[in-house]
């Protein structure tokens, strides 16, 4: 009786064992009725199915990596480059990415690497060297990642992100790209050279003009002074002058023979009795 009760037991347990099953929150499910999908996308949880009539395979929801090997694509120039990229991928739908792979990782990762190879093969051949290289690589990731984006659903797969990870030339490729480059920033730093000239020429040319300026407005200063203190000169000597001309004129004398006879060395022809020397001779009366 004992043994029959363990049967019991046993067979329960086997039933509920194979009648059961358990979608983790990191999976997704498909159930089959004799390889006939009856149920798909199944949510996390505890869920039940017939034995032996239902089998259940599971998909991870988690994103998963491609990680391809590098290849070769031809430039808008006619020259190859090496690019090394990945993708981030998840399922999806997990409906469709069976139909389309048969549940297999591996054929799915091969699709998937073929439709983003055709996507960058095409997105090179409209560029040049430079341009895939500089300013925009970031362009062409958006556009490769919206384009495959389309191809990938048909795999029920999404893709969440694609990167170049690095682009390699061939050596003569690499020298002409170089080369290249530095033309350009030479270019650049000549056009930087030519407006820094221009510019300093343009602030020489403004400091000369207000130095003009400055020059003009100090010397019609220095006139204007120069004139009222010639102005104020004339207005003394007339007053010292209406007061006592003969003074005035016996201290202009003294200040023409002081000019003309301070200078050792300096000969004058005169006639004594000029009127240049009309003091001496009145001294010499005296």
């Amino acid at each position: 009786m004992k043994n029959i009760v363990i049967i019991v037991i046993a067979v329960i347990v086997f039933i509920f064992a194979t009648a059961t099953y358990t979608v983790d929150q990191r999976e997704t499910a498909i159930k089959f009725r004799f390889k006939e999908i009856v149920k798909t996308n199944i949510e996390p949880g505890l869920h039940f199915k017939i034995p032996f009539v239902n089998t259940v395979e599971k998909f991870s929801k988690l994103i998963l990596t491609l990680d391809a090997q590098p290849d070769r694509f031809l430039t808008g120039e006619k020259k190859y480059v090496q690019v090394d990229f990945f993708v981030k991928w998840r399922i999806a739908d997990a409906d469709t990415f069976y139909r389309a792979t048969r549940g297999d990782l591996n054929r799915a990762q091969n699709r998937l690497e073929s439709i983003m190879k055709d996507g960058l093969r095409n997105e090179f051949s409209t560029r040049t060297v430079k341009e895939a290289i500089t300013g925009e690589r970031g362009e062409i990731m958006t556009e490769l990642r919206d384009k495959a984006s389309e191809s990938a659903r048909s795999l029920g797969i999404e893709i969440v992100d694609t990167r170049v990870s690095q682009i390699d030339f061939p050596e003569s490729v690499s020298e002409s790209v170089y080369e290249r480059m530095r033309s350009e920033r030479q270019r650049v730093a000549q056009d930087f050279r030519s407006r820094g000239k221009a510019e300093g020429e343009k602030l020489r040319a403004i400091a000369d003009r207000q130095a003009v300026i400055i020059e003009a407005n100090a010397y019609r200063d220095a006139e204007k002074i120069r004139g009222n203190g010639d102005a104020k000169s004339a207005e003394i000597y007339a007053k010292a002058y209406q007061r006592n001309p003969e003074f005035y004129a016996f201290y202009r004398s003294l200040g023409a023979y002081k000019k003309s006879l301070g200078n050792g060395g300096d000969i004058m022809v005169i006639e004594p009795d000029a009127e240049f020397f009309k003091y001496f001779k009145n001294q010499g009366g005296q």
